[in-house]
């Protein structure tokens, strides 16, 4: 079964920069049906192509309640109780970069995403006979 349902918002959010203050920037977030475990991030950083990050709808579902993630993104919400804040670290070899991102827009791109595709149900929409096929091709 395919959905090809998509989702996606822009966000505004701070780049944290020590001993310069916050960079405001956007990013587009984006979910497709076709692709149910990921989300893509696009950042518009003023190139002709934005520079993306795809990295597992989960990690950013857990990363609203607590600390998630181990490797080249993290995400975990501020520790003040009342904030409105959800961070985002990302690390590759080129770099690393911590965001500030509103946790209420953030947490409601993923509520969209779960009327398309319900949590634990994202294999459903998977063929992994193609996947396989088209892995098997590429190789």
């Amino acid at each position: 079964m395919i959905n090809s349902a998509t989702v996606s918002t822009e966000l505004g959010l701070s780049l944290v920069v020590p001993d310069h203050g916050p960079v405001p920037l956007v990013a587009s977030l984006y979910y497709s049906g076709q692709d149910p475990y990921a989300i893509r991030m696009a950042f518009h950083v003023g190139t002709d192509e934005p520079v993306e990050w795809i990295f597992a709808r989960d990690l950013l579902s857990g990363g609203l309640e607590g600390p998630a993630g181990e490797g080249d993104v993290q995400v975990w919400p501020d520790d003040e109780a009342d904030s409105a804040v959800l961070n985002i670290a990302l690390c590759s070899p080129f770099g690393q970069a911590h965001f500030e991102a509103p946790l209420a827009e953030t947490s409601e791109f993923l509520k969209r995403t779960y009327e398309v595709i319900s949590a634990g149900h994202e294999s459903e929409f998977i063929d992994l006979d193609t996947e396989l096929d088209a892995l098997l091709w590429r190789a």
